[in-house]
């Protein structure tokens, strides 16, 4: 049996590294936390191994997981690697009708559920539900199944086009559809990260950015633990307790929205907390405004920007720290082991075009999970990954982005996809044409604004709006702002037209 994945990375730790702390994890950040060794982290993924093969899981099956950053997530990741079995992180900010859709459509062949989410799947046609911890007298734990032995474990054949994970992300049309990433994207990721942005076994990385992102796992976790560094786990992101654990475990590397580096910098802790470990600082989700470069700048940081999507496991681009200032606004150049070009009227765009951006490298995923045409779709015909973003090179290669083919919503690092809000205002009695575009907040970078019309006399307004949608859709999702107007701008064919209402509504 060949294991070539990821699943066999905690082995090779054990041997090289078995006693350096890999995973920080606790509450209280005066009180007791919990360590655990490389060894007791491969140990623990062996377990889950033994339990999930003894629930029936093998080779190509998923394993669903909803839940906040602990060691079990990335435990039952490793552990359905060496099974040959996908992992599918939940984004545990989904609604009830969300989390059934992931469920339905990878096929999970079990559910390990934080009991903290019991309440979100009730009600929900789960598979076979495992919990976190000890467990009830209706779900098994997973601390009592992992009491099994694990001597006769037998990793299975895993090859590196094989499935790792499958990653939901919003679709355009509505449904989220699963991206596919094998055991060589995730690979090829962390070995970016590791030559762009120097990770080195000694680093320490604050975990305040979910893992089921998959920025975090992919560029965060990953690389940190192929290098043999320590992840400090945190369970949210609470701007003091983050600047607290900075400074309490000599923090080197931390990733973030602009939000989260903007709430720390205005925090009353920012000015006495001792920065001096951190090293690299690394921001996606949109550009970083030049306040909060500067806050960072006084304190001797400066950030790594970049550019990426769940099909590229998600990095596509990195603009070095070093570059910050004399290319600001820009995303970066490529990723060491990723190409990425600019396509106008299907050709290549010389530099200063604007076009849509395409991707290709071993990082690009192989296509979404029992979706061929959206698949086909999303390539080129010589094999390149459309982004559906508009974006240009500047004369060295930097990438701008310059817009959004799809309108997509950038708020607090989560996308939002107009046409699935549309589709469910649609649904709404009395609404007569629904619009969702982004505004630009402070503290959000962008926020979701519905802009409605609607039947005389309905006497809708913006909070049945919102009743109506609680409950179908994720908090962040929920429109910041409803307005009703007596008709939407459309083109000749009957399409809105988003730019007006940006015009209109955006300042």
């Amino acid at each position: 049996m060949h294991q070539h994945g990821i699943g066999a990375w905690l082995a090779k730790r054990r041997l090289k590294s078995p006693d350096k702390v890999a995973l920080v994890h606790g509450d209280d950040v005066h009180g007791d936390q919990s360590t655990l060794t490389y060894r007791q982290f491969a140990d623990g993924a062996d377990r889950v191994a033994a339990a999930l093969r003894c629930l029936g899981v093998g080779k190509g099956d998923a394993v669903a997981y909803l839940g906040e950053n602990s060691p079990d997530f990335l435990q039952v990741m490793f552990g359905a690697a060496r099974l040959g079995a996908a992992f599918v992180p939940v984004n545990t900010r989904l609604a009830p009708p969300e989390i059934a859709h992931v469920l339905t459509d990878c096929g999970a062949r079990v559910l390990i559920l934080d009991p903290d989410f019991t309440r979100r799947v009730a009600g929900v046609r789960t598979p076979p539900l495992i919990t976190t911890g000890v467990g009830t007298t209706d779900a098994p734990g997973l601390a009592r199944l992992s009491d099994i032995d694990v001597a006769d474990l037998r990793p299975a054949d895993v090859g590196m086009d094989d499935p790792a994970a499958i990653i939901y992300t919003s679709g355009t049309t509505g449904l989220a559809k699963g991206a596919v990433l094998t055991h060589a994207n995730l690979t090829w990721v962390a070995l970016n990260c590791i030559v762009d942005y120097d990770v080195v076994s000694t680093d320490i990385a604050l975990m305040i950015s979910p893992l089921f992102h998959v920025a975090s796992l992919g560029m965060g976790a990953l690389p940190v633990i192929l290098k043999g560094g320590t992840l400090v786990l945190e369970k949210g992101f609470e701007p003091g307790r983050a600047l607290a654990q900075i400074q309490r475990y000599g923090v080197t590397m931390l990733s973030g929205v602009p939000t989260t580096y903007q709430l720390m910098a205005d925090h009353p802790d920012w000015a006495a907390t001792d920065l001096s470990t951190l090293a690299k600082l690394t921001c996606g989700g949109s550009a970083v405004p030049v306040r909060i470069l500067d806050a960072y700048e006084q304190r001797g940081l400066s950030f790594s920007q970049g550019y990426g999507m769940t099909e590229a496991s998600p990095g596509a681009t990195a603009l070095p720290a070093t570059m910050t200032r004399a290319k600001q606004g820009s995303v970066g150049l490529p990723h060491f082991f990723t190409e990425v070009r600019i396509a106008a009227d299907g050709t290549l765009a010389p530099p200063g075009t604007i076009g849509e951006i395409e991707i290709a490298g071993p990082n690009v995923f192989p296509g979404y999970h029992r979706q061929p045409a959206a698949t086909s779709a999303a390539f080129t015909a010589d094999g390149w990954f459309r982004s559906g973003d508009l974006g240009y090179l500047d004369d060295e290669g930097y990438l701008y982005i310059a817009g959004r083919l799809k309108d997509m919503i950038i708020s607090g690092g989560e996308n939002i996809y107009p046409p699935e809000l549309e589709l469910l205002l649609s649904e709404i009695d009395g609404v007569t044409g629904a619009a969702v575009i982004g505004v630009p907040d402070a503290r959000w970078g962008e926020v979701p604004w519905a802009i409605l019309t609607v039947r005389e006399g309905s006497g809708l307004d913006g909070d049945a709006v919102r009743q109506f949608l609680d409950g179908k859709i994720a908090r962040y999702k929920m429109p910041k702002n409803v307005i009703i107007v007596d008709e939407l701008p459309r083109t000749a064919s009957g399409k809105v037209r988003k730019a007006d209402l940006r015009a209109r509504f955006g300042g």
